[in-house]
């Protein structure tokens, strides 16, 4: 009995320390340090692509630059799809050609992309939805 004991314990301490080390990667790779999160600013350009997908919704879109050239950017949600879902998105809510303005915090780094906070619909919807207040207060 006490050799079953044993093992069990072996087996379930090898268990979390899986567990421990596959999760580390993930937690690491959901932090912002990647985006001035102290710095918004908007945008407008044309969809070139949408794929609502986990881990990250990816946006790619054409913005004219001060000089007239067209820049691919590359904007991303951090929520999942279940979380955009909720904000009120859909797999094909937007279509390439579509004109949006997204609101977002830029990445720190040389190139033309960043985290999205809210994007204003050819429609003239802003998503996401904000949330309602569960807290019960005002």
């Amino acid at each position: 009995m006490v050799k079953n004991m044993k093992t069990k314990s072996i087996a379930l301490l090898v268990a979390v320390a899986g567990l421990l080390a596959f999760s580390m990667p993930v937690l690491a790779h959901h932090g912002y340090a990647a985006y001035d999160m102290q710095i918004t600013r908007t945008l407008t350009g044309t969809i070139t692509n949408f794929m609502m997908a986990n881990p990250h919704t990816q946006i790619g879109l054409e913005v004219k630059d001060e000089s007239g050239a067209v820049v691919p950017w590359v904007i991303e949600d951090a929520g999942t799809v279940r979380a955009m879902r909720e904000g009120g998105w859909e797999f094909d809510t937007l279509k390439p050609g579509d004109v949006v303005t997204i609101t977002y915090h830029p990445a720190k780094g040389p190139g033309h992309a960043g985290i999205m906070m809210k994007c204003v619909l050819p429609d003239g919807r802003v998503l996401p939805k904000p949330r309602a207040n569960t807290s019960g207060g005002n």
